[in-house]
């Protein structure tokens, strides 16, 4: 990773991505990590009530340092139709994509040091042809061709206080997460995971709990088979590999403070096993990290929220967690490469 700036998108520009953008700069100008928005100008000086005043273009990342602690950076690819906040439209999905693969390349070049995505919303792209279910396997499509040493995802990690949780299955209908689930992709998320743990956080032997899918972990088969014919090969395959790891756990016994020293990370089944804990730990604060890409991604663990969008409501919390995440990881990488 290079000494650069974090590049920010967007996100959809009907939502609050450019208030809280706003507002995490006015939280960190003095202290940094310093950033650049990647997105459409007049947005965010709409969304902003210094307007233009306290933005400034810029043609490159490397031009945002010496700004950020006077003005925001902007590297400014402007919308092709006007956006009202609160009413999200597919016609500004051609930009919002836009702004992701800008971003997505400027780190895979070294000139960012890493990407935060302010929040999407997954309709107004679909109803445009998007094809990914969110913004997590798009990214791992964009960096696909990159160069990586690491176990390679993309898999969703969310985080908040203490509590780390991965992801097998992510926007997945409940009724299908059975059948999505295999024994391989346990695996994998679990070692990626595991790789992450080692090279991002600096965690030298990693402890993995892994939940089971069913109440009480299937009862040894009584209310449900997956533990048995899915979840503990698994366990048993990472702990052949060398990882530490146990499960599989009953889910409602797993994050309560007792038993979240006892692991690293908990390798969760489908979405919402894993982010009801993290949001009821911290519901202003998670941040959303992509594991196992060879760029640094994070967001914050929110929605577009439309509902408040361009009311100055909305609180920069958990983007400005993502910020200072996202710096702490791109500096770990720097150590790393250095070695």
């Amino acid at each position: 990773m290079k000494g650069g700036p974090l590049a920010l998108t967007l996100g959809d520009p009907a939502g609050i991505g450019p208030e809280i953008i706003v507002k995490a700069w006015n939280e960190l100008r003095g202290s940094g990590p310093p950033f650049l928005a990647v997105g459409d100008f007049q947005s965010l000086a709409s969304a902003s009530g210094g307007g233009a005043s306290i933005l400034r273009r810029v043609m490159a990342p490397s031009e945002a340092l010496a700004i950020f602690p006077k003005a925001l950076p902007v590297l400014d690819l402007p919308l092709k139709s006007a956006v009202v906040a609160g009413q999200p439209s597919a016609s500004a999905a051609p930009a919002i994509i836009q702004w992701i693969e800008t971003a997505v390349g400027l780190a895979l070049s070294g000139a960012v040091a890493g990407v935060v995505t302010a929040p999407i919303a997954k309709a107004p792209l679909y109803e445009a042809g998007f094809k990914f279910p969110g913004h997590t396997e798009f990214l791992g499509e964009l960096t696909a061709a990159a160069s990586f040493e690491g176990a390679r995802g993309p898999i969703m990690m969310l985080i908040a206080g203490d509590l780390r949780v991965a992801l097998v299955t992510v926007h997945s209908p409940l009724a299908a997460v059975s059948g999505l689930l295999t024994t391989d992709a346990i695996v994998n998320a679990a070692l990626v995971t595991a790789d992450a743990l080692k090279r991002d956080f600096g965690i030298k032997t990693p402890r993995l709990a892994v939940a089971a899918l069913n109440p009480h972990a299937g009862e040894g088969g009584g209310i449900g088979r997956e533990e048995i014919e899915v979840v503990a090969p698994a366990v048993r395959l990472l702990a052949e590999f060398g990882l530490d790891v146990s499960g599989p756990h009953p889910a409602d016994t797993l994050f309560p403070e007792t038993m979240r020293g006892s692991y690293d990370a908990a390798i969760c089944l489908y979405h919402d096993q894993a982010l009801i804990p993290v949001k009821m730990l911290d519901f202003w604060g998670g941040v959303n990290v992509t594991l196992g890409l060879p760029i640094v991604r994070t967001s914050p663990d929110h929605g577009t929220a439309f509902d408040i969008a361009g009311r100055g409501l909305a609180r920069a919390d958990s983007l400005i967690a993502a910020i200072r995440l996202a710096d702490r990881l791109a500096k770990a990488r720097g150590r790393e490469g250095a070695r």
